[in-house]
């Protein structure tokens, strides 16, 4: 959340946006907030990449189980990306907009 210029930084407005997000994420759910983004961040995390192998001058692309913490970092930074994106030239506010992408996560 705390990324992309102007936003560089900015723990407290982050905080506050993931506050407000709960409280939506409560109101619309009435399930705990913090086990909706587990859910979304176990269901939005890849098992699968692909990296790249070089062999005499040539690079081909294999794929390769992802580690559990990459999983996990992975998961939120789509999630954020997923939410700013969402909320760029809207009207919905960020903490809208990340509140519906992880409850639409936690879902599938």
């Amino acid at each position: 959340m705390m990324m992309h210029g102007r936003n560089n930084g900015k723990k407290l407005m982050a905080v506050r946006i993931v506050k407000h997000a709960f409280e939506i994420i409560h109101l619309m759910t009435n399930e705990n907030p913090l086990q909706v983004l587990v859910n979304a961040i176990i269901n939005s995390g890849p098992r699968e990449d692909s990296t790249r192998i070089g062999r005499a001058g040539t690079v081909r692309r294999q794929a390769v189980d992802v580690s559990p913490l990459r999983r996990v970092n992975q998961a939120i930074w789509l999630l954020c990306t997923g939410a700013r994106e969402a909320a760029f030239r809207n009207i919905k506010t960020i903490a809208e907009c990340l509140a519906d992408e992880l409850m639409n996560a936690a879902k599938a």
